[in-house]
């Protein structure tokens, strides 16, 4: 697979939780600096592997490189210090129903940083700025749509400054015009900062959409890596059966057709 300056690698990684092989021997360099979008069915091992990824679980064999650090075996001081690096946009928010949206944004910097309470609010409301929700700021979370929720749950994933930002299932529960929305924004805000990008999800919409790089999950291996342009080409039989649920793509005949 050649990715161009990838910031993350995994290698040749297994994971398997008693007789089920969640993830058969995944390799995948991550580009710096882009959007990658990892597809699957639920179950696929998706999650599994964003958690591989900040140290949350270890392979039972493989690496997984995290700029010059393994993850596999990395003490617990580096991997504190690498989850450092990384944001995080939750599938359903994880937003404190009992702040504001601002102090929801402003949140990581109380306990992170060593700014006033004054400068905290000013970053939290550039966050806010960037995500077009700046009038909110003592806005009740509760009172929130879901699809605002989303932008203050990402202005708090980049609070930060973060090299990397995780995202999980970020169009769950929206209608098709939010997603669309939700899309654009994250879209914008990835060529804006130059931020890593990495959405696990099962939305192939979303994925053409956003992602300057497609992979897809299936029963532990990953079918099909590839730009968005090489990915909605793929010739694997699962892909193409997944993608024309949702997209047109390409017709093939049965004969050109991969298994995997």
């Amino acid at each position: 697979m050649n990715v161009p300056d990838p910031i993350i690698r995994l290698v040749d990684v297994y994971k398997a939780f008693g007789s089920l092989v969640v993830l058969d021997g995944v390799t995948m360099p991550i580009a710096r600096g882009k959007t990658t979008t990892l597809l699957g069915a639920s179950g696929s091992g998706k999650s599994v592997l964003l958690k591989h990824i900040v140290g949350l679980l270890e392979p039972d064999a493989g690496e997984v490189w995290v700029g010059d650090v393994d993850m596999a075996k990395a003490n617990a001081r580096q991997k504190l210090a690498v989850r450092k690096r990384f944001g995080m946009l939750f599938q359903h928010g994880a937003l404190f129903d009992n702040l504001t949206a601002g102090d929801n944004v402003a949140f990581p910097l109380v306990y992170h940083s060593n700014k006033s309470a004054a400068e905290r609010r000013e970053v939290a409301m550039e966050k806010l700025r960037l995500v077009e929700l700046e009038d909110f700021y003592d806005t009740p979370t509760s009172s929130l749509s879901g699809g605002q929720r989303k932008r203050v749950g990402l202005a708090r994933a980049i609070v930060m400054e973060p090299e990397v930002v995780l995202f999980d299932e970020p169009n769950s529960g929206l209608d098709p015009v939010t997603s669309a929305t939700i899309d654009e924004l994250i879209r914008r805000m990835q060529q804006q900062l130059g931020i890593t990008f990495i959405i696990i999800t099962h939305d192939i919409v979303q994925a053409v959409a956003v992602s300057d790089w497609i992979g897809m999950l299936h029963k532990g291996k990953l079918l099909e890596y590839a730009t968005t342009e090489g990915f909605v080409a793929s010739r694997h039989r699962v892909v193409r059966e997944f993608m024309d649920r949702y997209i047109d793509v390409p017709p093939l005949h049965d004969d050109e057709l991969l298994d995997p």
